[in-house]
């Protein structure tokens, strides 16, 4: 999600009150959301071999989470082996199904890329007021299999607080946790998953869509550069939240403004 570079002042003010710079791509980039590939518990869904070579994105279900916490921690803790990458991803399981506490007000949806039947072509049962987590409650007798994941919300846990009563910034989402399987890279799916996210953002009323970027992922900053995202230059002295991750990773924070 980064990008880097010699700044200019553009004069078009964020909603933080701060200028979007323009800048010259540098070798900074997304973070370890999207880094590497399958392990082995994973071996267990590639016995099943796709039906058809079509990737879309939509909202996750809750048929999608075994998918989706493995796609997570395969990409996030690749070196772990069983019976620790098994225990990841329970406890992956367990975080988005109850531990996504959203408060009033915010939205919060699991997006992914699959390979199968789109849901006009599937049988749906269930309804899509029910939901756990970001995920939708219906079920589908053909589900797909998932190639790569995105999660966009409104909750602004990342974004800086505004006012001296540090009240938490609206009309703002936030793009997290983007993976695509490694086998299933250079195929335009992170693509989709972000332009799928925009449209989720403006939905919601979103006037803009940020994310923070490892500045080791040179790949992921072509791609959000590519999409229409800047750099946001950070104050100096400021205090801005970051992912929580391990110490020595060094984020840069991107938005891009969205036709509302």
């Amino acid at each position: 999600m980064a990008v880097g570079g010699t700044c200019l002042n553009l004069g078009i003010k964020i909603p933080f009150g701060f200028p979007v710079s323009n800048f010259k791509a540098s070798p900074k980039s997304f973070s370890s959301l999207s880094t590497s590939g399958l392990c082995r518990a994973s071996q267990v869904a590639e016995l099943f071999p796709t039906v058809s070579p079509e990737v879309y994105v939509r909202k996750a279900r809750l048929e999608d989470c075994w998918e989706v916490a493995e796609t997570h921690c395969s990409s996030f803790f690749p070196e772990y082996s069983f019976p620790l990458d098994f225990v990841l991803r329970i406890d992956r399981l367990i975080a988005m199904l109850f531990g996504f506490s959203i408060p009033n007000g915010c939205q919060r949806n699991c997006l992914v890329a699959v390979v199968g039947s789109r849901d006009e072509e599937a049988c749906l049962l269930g309804t899509e007021e029910l939901k756990l987590g970001g995920f939708d409650g219906r079920l589908s007798l053909n589900k797909g299999y998932v190639t790569g994941i995105l999660t966009v919300d409104t909750v602004a846990d990342f974004l800086p607080r505004k006012g001296p009563l540090r009240q938490r910034r609206k009309g703002i989402a936030y793009i997290s946790n983007v993976v695509v399987r490694r086998r299933y890279r250079r195929k335009g799916i992170a693509k989709k998953l972000i332009m799928k996210a925009e449209a989720q953002a403006r939905s919601w009323g979103c006037r803009a869509i940020a994310l923070h970027c490892d500045t080791s992922n040179p790949g992921a900053t072509k791609l959000y550069i590519g999409q229409g995202f800047r750099i946001i230059k950070v104050p100096e002295g400021a205090n801005w939240p970051q992912p929580k991750t391990s110490p020595n990773v060094e984020f840069v924070f991107l938005m891009k403004l969205l036709d509302v």
